[in-house]
């Protein structure tokens, strides 16, 4: 006998497996989140800051 099948159930699953499918196909064509591009942006002001932070500043003898 035939399997008794509730068509808005089936409606609601494929609906939720495009937009899965959707959703895998975006990450791979923007890459990371916003949040992690953020993050890694400030790591990298933060990187900076602290090796401008720690360079030396010699100034050039005019008294030669």
């Amino acid at each position: 006998m035939a399997e008794i099948v509730n068509l808005r159930q089936v409606r609601k699953q494929r609906r939720r497996q495009e937009s899965k499918r959707e959703a895998a196909e975006r990450r791979a064509r923007f890459g990371r989140a916003g949040w992690e591009r953020e993050g890694e942006a400030r790591q990298q002001d933060l990187a900076e800051r602290r090796l401008e932070g720690h360079r030396r500043h010699d100034e050039p003898d005019d008294e030669a």
